[in-house]
């Protein structure tokens, strides 16, 4: 099976939709030349009809994109930065997710909007914020969010294919790694989690970079005889409910890890449906890391203090762990 880097597996389901399916377009800020190079290369193959440089200016982009979406096209908008969503958030959460709603059922939104989330590389708080549980609130749209290349390229097939408006988060951290990625044609469902690694003691739920701190914590862990199972959601919304919460009934220990801040993010939601719907399977409460809720700093070093890194997973299951059974009456 060929290696490829994020960006490749990127490049690779962005072309084989474009040849799938004459309706899909890409549109965006410079497309053509793929400042992420995620869009590289199309133009030359595909023209100008399909791959459509747009002004700077998120809200109109967006607008495009979903009055496109519901006249029968598949386009793809290429935001560049996740925060960059926040310009166009009112097409998105006034348009797009309630389009389908408003007009009865009679329309489909097959849009999905692409950006690059969360920190890692020093691009300060207009940059390196994750931003998907502002997404992940709405109704009537899914939120994405893949580890791999292997994933990255299957999902966003999906994501291209489903007839509802589509967030799509890769991470700023993950362009350069590399995996294995079947030149095959394959799709990821949407809304179905990934367990990265099995383990009796503890479940570790997580997605995008997180997944791959998650890793190294385990086998830190694993080291001093803690196993941790690591489940990938892969999808934000829907999320694996049943898989995840098959495994906090077999380890009965759960931490839960989420790049955006504590208060309404990711781990919050996440933690408290686990709380919810397996109380009668935990030994302990369920722990959360989350970044600080600061801006995102633009000092590398301070940057690395406001996200989760491994030793703060390691710690937090080392808390799990250290409660005592309870006693179930």
């Amino acid at each position: 099976m060929p290696r490829k880097t994020y960006i490749a597996a990127i490049q690779a389901a962005l072309a084989e939709e474009l040849r799938h399916d004459p309706s899909v377009i890409l549109i965006g800020e410079d497309v053509r030349i793929g400042v992420f190079a995620g869009t590289r290369g199309l133009h030359a193959e595909f023209g100008d009809a399909r791959i459509i440089d747009t002004p700077i200016s998120e809200l109109g982009v967006a607008g495009a994109g979903i009055g496109a979406a519901a006249t029968g096209l598949r386009p793809v908008v290429d935001l560049m930065f996740g925060t960059f969503l926040y310009l166009a958030f009112d097409q998105i959460a006034n348009q797009a997710a309630a389009m389908r709603y408003m007009f009865g059922g009679q329309t489909k939104v097959p849009v999905t909007f692409m950006v690059q989330n969360g920190g890692g590389i020093g691009a300060g708080p207009h940059h390196s914020q994750a931003v998907h549980p502002f997404f992940m609130h709405l109704p009537l749209i899914k939120v994405v969010m893949p580890s791999t290349p292997y994933d990255v390229k299957g999902l966003l097939k999906a994501a291209i294919r489903d007839d509802n408006p589509v967030i799509f988060l890769n991470h700023l951290s993950l362009g350069g790694q590399r995996g294995d990625v079947p030149d095959d044609e394959y799709l990821i469902p949407l809304g179905k989690a990934d367990i990265k690694r099995a383990g009796r003691d503890v479940t570790i739920v997580c997605a995008g970079l997180m997944v791959h701190h998650a890793l190294k914590a385990a086998t830190k862990l694993a080291a001093q005889g803690i196993e941790a199972e690591v489940i990938d959601l892969r999808t934000l919304k829907p999320w694996d409910e049943e898989t995840v919460l098959a495994s906090v009934a077999r380890t009965g220990r759960c931490v839960v890890v989420d790049e955006s801040y504590p208060v309404c993010g990711g781990a919050s939601e996440w933690a408290a449906c686990i709380s919810e719907k397996a109380w009668d399977h935990l030994t302990a409460p369920v722990q959360r890391v989350s970044s600080a809720h600061v801006p995102i700093p633009f000092s590398p070093v301070l940057e690395k203090m406001v996200i989760p890194q491994p030793a703060n997973i390691v710690a937090a299951v080392h808390r799990v762990v250290a409660q005592p059974e309870p006693e179930r009456i």
